[in-house]
């Protein structure tokens, strides 16, 4: 009976899918995958924790991130792309 009760418990955590390689924030992208946005996923940068990233590239090399306050002619924030060392986690 404790046994039953223990495999329950360890079957009923959520899995989390695996993180792409290529994934984006933005739900009109083809690169965005809303699975992996139901658990809060983080993004260190060059070693440093980012906050503000829009869509990243694990094996380019890369991110976006809004720049600043602009918007963009359709009223979306305009990103720039900074290259560096990606790594993705699940918080």
């Amino acid at each position: 009976m404790i046994a039953a009760m223990n495999e329950i418990t360890v079957n009923d955590t959520p899995q989390r899918p695996a993180l792409p390689d290529h994934l984006s924030a933005d739900a009109r992208s083809p690169f965005h995958v809303a699975a992996v946005f139901e658990h809060e996923v983080g993004i260190r940068f060059n070693a440093k924790e980012r906050l503000d990233v829009e869509e990243y590239c694990i094996s380019e090399g890369w991110i976006k991130v809004p720049a600043g306050k602009t918007l963009d002619r359709k009223g979306h924030p305009l990103l720039i792309k900074l290259k560096g060392r990606v790594e993705a986690f699940y918080r």
